[in-house]
C-alpha cells in the first residue's frame, strides 16, 4: 500500500513540494514497481528508456527501508537540491544497500530527479 504521504504524489494528484518529497515518492514507486511515476519524475533530458527502467524494477528486489541522511537546498523556494539517502533491499542474492546522493531541479514548479552519485562503502 502506498503511504498517505507519498500516495498523492505517486498517483499524480499533487506535486512534490520539496526535493526530498519527490525522492521519497520515487522510493515508493520503486518499492511498488510503478514505472510510470519513476519515468514522470525523471528529468526529460536524462530519462531512461521505459523498457530498461521496467527491467531494472523487476529484478526481484523487495525494498525494505529508506533513511534520509542529508539534504541541501531542495526546499519549497529553491530550484535545486540534493538528497543523500540509504535504501535497503532484499534480493535473491541477499541484502542490498544503495547509498546515493541524488540531484534534483525544479522547473515550472515541478521537481525532477536529474542524476545520482553512488557513495561506496556501506
Amino acid at each position: 500500500m502506498v503511504a498517505d504521504c507519498c500516495g498523492p504524489i505517486v498517483r499524480g494528484q499533487r506535486r512534490a513540494a520539496t526535493a526530498e518529497g519527490l525522492m521519497r515518492s520515487r522510493y515508493t514507486a520503486f518499492a511498488v514497481q510503478d514505472v510510470e511515476h519513476a519515468l514522470r519524475t525523471w528529468h526529460p533530458d536524462r530519462r531512461p528508456d521505459r523498457a530498461d527502467l521496467a527491467a531494472s524494477l523487476g529484478e526481484g528486489m523487495r525494498w525494505l527501508r529508506l533513511e534520509v541522511r542529508e539534504r541541501t537546498g531542495g526546499g519549497p523556494f529553491d530550484d535545486e537540491g540534493t538528497v543523500e539517502f540509504v535504501a535497503i533491499a532484499r534480493t535473491d542474492q541477499g541484502r542490498r544497500v544503495l547509498h546515493e546522493r541524488s540531484r534534483f531541479v525544479r522547473e515550472d514548479g515541478t521537481w525532477y530527479y536529474v542524476e545520482g552519485e553512488i557513495i561506496p562503502g556501506l
